[in-house]
């Protein structure tokens, strides 16, 4: 609906929550000049978290962003301990985040990534980005907010996209911040446009 006032249009466009959810991994900046606003893809726009070092806190506030509506995807943003290339984790595992007992003694032991995972790698390489999909759960805060997220998920198709990549030590600021904003406009072509709000 118009806006008369200012003459603007509502942004329909869906949200996607990208969050580097360790706060010592600045590698990926989701303000790209100076302007001081974030970069957004191609028919979506992004809604930066910062990270923090309270996991529960982190993945109950962003699960909470999904169940509200307020973002329409996450992509969560890390580190990976393998050096060759950038990693989409395909799942992450039922367990504590001392790894020594299971999260949810009721849960199912995997829950499974829901973003376009083998998309995201194949415009990676398109890009000149080493990238594969891997099944590894890496025992960090990153799987066990993964893993909180997923589980409270609806069931059914439709589930928001929920990804996780991971950078290689050595990977260059640019490279990251190339990386990251290949996966996230591979999400956003999947994401359908906000409906139109009722007229009053």
């Amino acid at each position: 609906m118009l806006d008369m006032e200012s003459g603007l249009r509502p942004d329909r466009r869906p949200a996607i929550a990208i969050c580097a959810w360790d706060p010592s991994f600045t590698a990926w900046d989701p303000v790209e000049d100076l302007s001081g606003e974030p970069w957004h893809p191609v028919g979506a726009r992004t809604l930066p978290v910062p990270g923090s070092a309270a996991a529960d806190d982190l993945a109950t506030e962003l699960s909470a962003m999904l169940a509200r509506g307020e973002c329409s995807a996450l992509l969560l943003v890390g580190a990976t301990h393998h050096s060759d290339a950038f990693r989409l984790q395909l799942r992450a595992e039922n367990r504590r985040l001392d790894r020594h007992d299971r999260l949810d003694h009721t849960g199912p032991g995997v829950a499974r990534a829901t973003a376009p995972a083998a998309e995201i790698v194949r415009d990676l390489n398109q890009a000149g980005l080493a990238a594969v999909a891997d099944s590894e759960a890496e025992e960090d805060a990153g799987s066990y907010i993964l893993y909180r997220i997923l589980a409270d998920l609806p069931d059914g198709a439709a589930s928001p996209a929920v990804g996780l990549i991971r950078a290689p030590a050595e990977a260059q600021p640019a490279k990251v911040q190339s990386a990251v904003k290949t996966a996230a406009g591979v999400i956003a072509r999947h994401l359908a446009p906000l409906p139109r709000p009722a007229l009053a």
